[in-house]
């Protein structure tokens, strides 16, 4: 069975976090390294009902695009919407890890995939990453409709 640094490692690998946007806060939240992983559940956002629906599938491992904590922070405490997010997930060993703008300037990332699910084709980012000699890297699509609606 794979620990969570082997996903963590592939995750990162799929959306460096160095290609985060600087004000950004990619990586992982809580988790033990050396846990065994063998469901992962993909959200958009991390919230409370993710965490519960993680429990209910028996995930222990919840990879969300939105950050839980974009700035920083004074308390976890579990009377906070956030803090109760964290202890759930802590009390029930399972990992929070976030891939946002990481995810985002990837090729493909999170917008090709909206793109796709869009009907859309992808003629490019809509901001190049200049580090990109290809061109395909960046955030945001620019997109066409291959037929008229």
């Amino acid at each position: 069975m794979p620990r969570l640094s082997d996903v963590l490692a592939e995750l990162d690998a799929l959306w460096p976090p160095e290609r985060a946007e600087g004000w950004d806060a990619v990586g992982t939240v809580c988790g033990d390294p050396d846990a065994v992983v063998d469901r992962v559940l993909f959200a958009v956002d991390p919230v409370h009902e993710i965490a519960d629906e993680a429990i209910r599938l028996g995930a222990q491992l919840i990879v969300t695009h939105h950050p839980l904590y974009l700035r920083g922070t004074t308390t976890v405490a579990a009377d906070t919407f956030k803090g109760r997010v964290v202890h759930t997930l802590i009390k029930h060993d399972i990992a929070l890890h976030v891939a946002h703008t990481n995810a985002d300037t990837a090729d493909p990332g999170v917008s090709d995939a909206l793109a796709g699910a869009l009907d859309l084709r992808v003629e490019g980012p809509l901001v190049p990453d200049p580090s990109d000699p290809g061109g395909r890297r960046g955030l945001g699509r620019i997109c066409v409709l291959d037929h008229p609606e």
